[in-house]
């Protein structure tokens, strides 16, 4: 029997005014400011497919959030989606994995009882026990047989890695290079860039050099020995998920017509973008991930077809959050860390 089918007898519709248990925050600061608190349920408009959440992540994006820890020069920008005094959005969490509860009367792609992944972006929610998104947002029925831990872990870095990769021509050979190889971005773009035929090399820390291996790097840098900066090896794509890979940097390692996709950079990465591009002839993309339900089908594919698996470093149940927040501020997490929402519900 399916989670859907043994929980359906005993769960109903959430209805005007029903509260549901969130991890919330109404002030910037450290992982001690977000609360287990009862908020209202949010209900679907004409469009919108209503989650029950079993499982999200806490991400590099959710401390950025809580903290406003951000790349230099970009807090006002920073301020305009998170807020300016107080937190914007008072539940985070990017991604959400679980059932379909109820959908609005003009949704068409989705039924109650579907078992879906999403990725919320910018409007958050996923830390709660109910979350929403438009039918036409980036949702995805989750792959066949995967548990929900599983596949949530897939979302956030599958999808923002899928978008930076998009933007560059990579096929059989192409040489790419990914900083930050064991991060949660870092693995799925290690993963979706040998799908495509490219020879990875990977940057991480030594300890994570069997996990990159595992997913399809063929060579591993050890930043912490190694420059991976210095030396005379090239490559068409180089794929920076730290925000130290600068163009000024790394630019005479990318072969003419080659790309730097900057999933992190700071302002002045931002603005030069465009220019660099122009005299350089090499492409230099450091605008946002636009996240997309196609994205995210094209995951589910490759998640069925086992061409690409969730890598987890821990796991955190709801009432764990602080715990959860203080172990992705640290900085060293490998993969995903997945938190548990659904109380009663198996991963």
């Amino acid at each position: 029997m399916t989670s859907t089918q043994s929980n359906g007898s005993r769960r109903r519709r959430p209805g005007a005014g029903e509260l549901m248990r969130a991890a919330v925050y109404r002030r910037f600061g450290p992982p001690e400011v977000v609360t287990i608190a009862e908020i209202p349920t949010p209900a679907p408009g004409p469009q919108d497919v209503l989650i029950r959440v079993v499982a999200s992540t806490v991400s590099a994006a959710d401390h950025r959030a809580r903290s406003r820890d951000v790349p230099k020069g970009l807090g006002l920008l920073a301020s305009v989606g998170l807020g300016v005094f107080r937190p914007r959005h008072r539940v985070l969490g990017m991604d959400a994995a679980g059932v379909v509860e109820a959908v609005g009367e003009k949704v068409t792609r989705f039924s109650p009882g579907d078992e879906v992944i999403a990725m919320l972006g910018g409007a958050f929610g996923g830390h709660a026990e109910y979350a929403r998104i438009s039918q036409d947002g980036a949702i995805a029925l989750k792959p066949a047989g995967m548990a929900f831990d599983e596949a949530v872990a897939l979302v956030f870095g599958g999808i923002t890695a899928r978008a930076y990769l998009n933007r560059a021509d990579i096929g059989p050979g192409t040489r790419v290079l990914v900083n930050g190889a064991s991060g949660a971005v870092g693995t799925a773009a290690v993963q979706l860039a040998t799908a495509l035929g490219a020879r990875v090399t990977a940057v991480c820390a030594a300890r994570n050099a069997e996990l990159v291996t595992s997913l399809g790097a063929t060579r591993v840098i050890d930043y912490a020995t190694e420059d991976f900066a210095v030396g005379p090896n090239e490559y068409d794509v180089i794929v920076d998920c730290v925000g130290n890979a600068s163009f000024d940097r790394v630019q005479h390692l990318i072969t003419p017509g080659g790309a730097l996709l900057a999933v992190i950079t700071d302002l002045d990465g931002i603005l030069r973008a465009t220019s660099r591009s122009r005299r350089s002839g090499k492409l230099v993309s450091a605008n946002g991930a636009k996240y997309r339900a196609e994205d995210l089908e094209h995951l589910v594919a490759l998640a069925e077809a086992c061409r690409l698996r969730p890598v987890i470093d821990r796991r955190f149940g709801l009432a764990e959050i602080v715990a959860a927040h203080r172990f992705v501020d640290a900085g060293h997490k490998r993969g995903a860390v997945v938190l548990h929402v659904a109380a009663g519900d198996s991963l």
